[in-house]
């Protein structure tokens, strides 16, 4: 299946608008142009179980592009990132983010230097690493997401330290989270949870904004 760009971008400026989001069109064109170089390296490399590009504009477009009124930066860390995933969209979308890629498997971030390349995307760094192992720039970033990446527990304590003073993670799940919030690490807490309801989706996203309690690391 070759992927209509009308098509995809029909249904992405109308999941955008129940999202509430505003995109000026040439950032909604480099959207349409990540999900046909997902459609094409997909077919090779097998990055995403979704094989379909209007499915990828829901499932992994505009379930990304949900999280953004939550997404502040300046300094974003997307931990797992796949193929990109959140932080592909969310550099798009915003621009002004300076957003770091990180993912041990190669062929995924082969995709994602690619995708930098073509899409001209000046402020994402793609890093293939694993997080454990992946030290972050002085001061830490100011945001750290994961998207399906691993269990909230296991998130949070792999990447303890890449937040910043003040900095924050973003975890996106499930509606399973709810249990997951019994077994936070000591020293971090849930600030704010949101239920998002993503087009063309079944079910809910949901997205857990965590902070470290004061004077904890």
């Amino acid at each position: 299946m070759t992927p209509n760009d009308t098509i995809l971008n029909d249904r992405l400026e109308r999941g955008l608008a129940e999202l509430g989001l505003d995109v000026p069109a040439a950032r909604r064109e480099r959207l349409v142009a990540l999900v046909g170089l997902l459609h094409k390296w997909n077919r090779a490399y097998n990055l995403t179980a979704v094989r379909d590009p209007e499915e990828m504009v829901a499932r992994h477009v505009l379930d990304s592009a949900a999280v953004l009124p939550f997404v502040t930066g300046p300094s974003l860390l997307d931990v797992g990132a796949g193929p990109g995933l959140p932080g592909l969209v969310l550099a798009i979308l915003a621009p002004e983010l300076d957003v770091t890629l990180l993912d041990s498997n190669g062929k995924k971030v082969r995709f994602q230097r690619q995708a930098v390349m073509e899409l001209g995307l000046e402020r994402v760094t793609p890093v293939q690493a694993r997080v454990e192992a992946f030290e972050a720039p002085a001061g830490g970033f100011d945001q750290v997401i994961s998207r399906a990446f691993a269990s909230l527990e296991d998130f949070l304590a792999l990447s303890r330290e890449l937040p910043g003073e003040g900095g924050q993670w973003l975890a996106m799940k499930g509606p399973a989270v709810e249990d997951e919030l019994a077994g936070l690490p000591e020293g971090i807490a849930a600030v704010a949870r949101h239920t998002l309801r993503v087009p063309f989706s079944v079910g809910d996203r949901r997205l857990v904004i965590l902070e470290r309690a004061p004077g904890e690391r």
